[in-house]
């Protein structure tokens, strides 16, 4: 929001009209206003920086288009409100599309219709400023402390995303559920130099298969029945930021062909439009799927899987990884407290040690669960092994230990999990996080 100290700077040749602009600004205590009557003395005062000019159209020694570029160049965050005495309108849309904030026209309630500008100026600057504390503390959020292990297989991720964040090279994040793909993805974005623009995540495995189009790269206004209006997709919402496609081995192969186009052209066409829309963002996927396999049995394009790959990082399980396990619980413990100001809690020797005789197949999304859970339930400052409940799956980590291929086990899983929920293939889906054509393919696999 503006404040007492908003300075506002009147720059108008004819000294009535002059007058009367300051006076109904001065009629607000909260503005500090000046005047110019030229625009070389309204120049010579710029490095005041105004919070607010009032300019006029057409002053005696330069036009206000001109005096408009002069002033965005010096310091674009400055708003200048055009007052002219026509109402033209290819010209108000064309300062307007410059940088003014407002066209108005020198008519009997000027007064009335310059507060209500300056008034949006307001409520402007104020969602502005909230958008940019509510920025920053995304971007904390995400910063690499977030990313929590001491194990090599960590400090080799932390390299490779090091090495991503200065170039616009897409990024393929594999493995398995749970293993904090879309948490890589952010904190990519929040720390690369596309961190001022939108991170869009997209869960292709929840989409519809019909509505996939539509939703990444928009629709007009009656391309089919319920389009009442004008969508942007995906693609464009994150213009001049990160598109994460999450679940990308879940795409049917016709979707695959669009989108290889889209990325190879960078432009892509809305739905029912004709015109081709520009497309300028990062490009982020993630699969808990091999999609190297998945191209040689001709379910995943080869040639979108080489424009995807980028620079890839491979994000191991939990169980490959065991001395960051109580890490990641502590680290969990005191985020937990602190979010519901609770005291500090610690883990016991006791409790550590069933904590890291687990096999975690759910790896740090099922650890997360878990210590919330112990958090809630115990009663002292110190987590014991009691507080700590864990589903039993014995059956599961006997297959851990066996000579398995990484799909054998993903189709004993998804079998393990068809009885426990009574073959709900939805409800298995949602559980294991993954979409229901993978449950019934891995179904069809396993028979």
């Amino acid at each position: 929001m503006l404040t007492h100290s908003t300075l506002i700077f009147v720059v108008e040749d004819n000294e009535w009209y002059r007058k009367l602009l300051v006076h109904s600004l001065e009629s607000n205590p909260d503005f500090r206003v000046e005047s110019f009557a030229t625009g070389e003395e309204f120049l010579g005062q710029i490095g005041r920086n105004p919070d607010i000019v009032s300019l006029d159209f057409r002053l005696p020694d330069t036009k206000g288009d001109v005096l408009l570029r002069k002033i965005k160049n010096h310091n674009e965050e400055i708003e200048v409100l055009i007052i002219s005495e026509q109402e033209d309108i290819e010209t108000a849309v064309d300062l307007l599309k410059k940088g003014a904030f407002d066209y108005l026209v020198k008519e009997k309630d000027i007064r009335n219709k310059l507060l209500q500008s300056i008034k949006h100026i307001q409520d402007s600057r104020g969602l502005k400023s909230e958008i940019r504390k509510l920025k920053k503390e995304v971007q904390k959020s995400y910063n690499f402390n977030s990313i929590v292990g001491d194990s090599p297989e960590i400090k080799n991720i932390f390299s490779i995303i090091e090495k991503s964040l200065d170039t616009n090279i897409n990024v393929s994040i594999t493995g398995e559920t749970g293993t904090g793909k879309e948490l890589i993805a952010k904190t990519i974005h929040f720390n690369s130099k596309f961190k001022a623009g939108p991170f869009v995540p997209v869960n292709m495995a929840a989409i519809p298969q019909e509505l996939v189009e539509s939703e990444l790269f928009g629709h007009e206004k009656g391309a089919f029945t319920g389009a009442t209006a004008r969508r942007i997709g995906k693609f464009e919402e994150a213009s001049g930021g990160t598109l994460f496609l999450d679940e990308i081995g879940e795409m049917d192969i016709n979707i695959q062909a669009k989108i290889l186009r889209v990325l190879q052209e960078k432009e892509l066409v809305r739905v029912g439009g004709t015109g081709a829309v520009r497309i300028d963002c990062r490009i982020i996927t993630a699969t808990n799927l091999d999609l190297l396999e998945e191209v040689r049995e001709q379910r995943f394009r080869d040639d979108l899987y080489y424009r995807i790959k980028g620079i890839p990082i491979h994000l191991p399980p939990l169980r490959i990884r065991p001395s960051d396990v109580i890490l990641l619980a502590q680290y969990f413990i005191t985020l937990f407290c602190r979010e519901n100001n609770l005291p500090n809690k610690y883990i016991s020797k006791e409790a550590k040690n069933k904590l890291d005789s687990y096999a975690w197949p759910g790896n740090i999304r099922e650890l997360k669960s878990v210590i919330e859970l112990a958090i809630v339930m115990s009663v002292n400052e110190v987590l014991q092994a009691d507080d700590i409940s864990i589903d039993s799956r014995e059956h599961l980590s006997e297959l851990l230990g066996q000579d398995i291929t990484m799909r054998e086990y993903n189709q004993r899983l998804v079998n393990v999990f068809m009885k426990k929920y009574n073959n709900n293939t939805k409800l298995v889906s949602k559980k294991l996080d993954i979409g229901q054509t993978t449950v019934y393919r891995l179904l069809k696999e396993s028979s």
